[in-house]
């Protein structure tokens, strides 16, 4: 099940207040100015600061152990 389109329509970014797009996965919210990913975990959207995904971090391969 997707997100609400209106709970969507509402959220904004904590750290800057704003725009937060739905991934295309619709597991997450991105925001383009932060670069930040916060996670959708039980359809519920992890609108924490210190738990969200830099997307850099994202993008770099894993380290080998």
């Amino acid at each position: 099940m997707a997100i609400d389109k209106e709970l969507l329509d509402i959220l904004a970014c904590p750290k800057c207040k704003g725009e937060l797009k739905l991934t295309d996965k619709e597991d997450g919210l991105v925001c383009a100015h932060c670069r930040l990913l916060y996670e959708i975990r039980d359809e519920i959207p992890v609108m924490l600061i210190d738990e969200a995904i830099p997307l850099d971090d994202q993008l770099k391969p894993a380290k080998p152990r």
